[in-house]
């Protein structure tokens, strides 16, 4: 993990080494620092905060998979926490359980891949600055589809 900083970046600073479930593992980490940074910087800086993850994932996404020599490696899991950070700024403050809920989907949108999600995740394949991408696109698209579900709840009056 500590051979190139891109590496610890795209790992999730360790969280998908874990030997089971990495995404998860990633995305609750995702999750916990979020609650760091919701309450430490002003909502411009969150938003310039989660573009310049975004982009700075692409980098480490594209650089680890190239080491690793895996397009999609399991154990990068920085798209899921730029994801989960994603869908908390755009939902805003909301409760523990609108929380969970919104991890819940995430997770099951990020590992089933249905409809968009499954072309978002065929669409960039490979190993190099496309395949970078690939791997951060199709959880931009599952944490769309998760805020997607929520806003289509709240507008039958579902609050959570």
């Amino acid at each position: 993990m500590f051979k190139h900083p891109a590496h610890a970046i795209a790992l999730g600073f360790g969280s998908g080494l874990s030997p089971k479930a990495p995404g998860t593992v990633g995305s609750l980490w995702g999750w916990a620092s979020w609650l760091l940074i919701q309450h430490s910087v002003s909502l411009p800086m969150q938003a310039a905060l989660i573009g310049c993850a975004i982009l700075l994932g692409w980098w480490a996404c594209t650089v680890t998979a190239r080491n690793m020599g895996v397009s999609d490696p399991g154990a990068i899991v920085w798209d899921e926490v730029v994801a989960m950070w994603l869908i908390f700024f755009i939902l805003g403050p909301i409760s523990f359980t609108g929380q969970l809920v919104a991890f819940v989907l995430f997770r099951f949108f990020d590992a089933v891949k249905p409809g968009p999600v499954a072309w978002a995740d065929a669409l960039f394949k490979g190993l190099g600055w496309r395949g970078g991408w690939g791997i951060v696109f199709d959880d931009l698209v599952a944490a769309f589809c998760t805020l997607f579900v929520i806003a289509l709840w709240r507008s039958f009056g579902w609050l959570i």
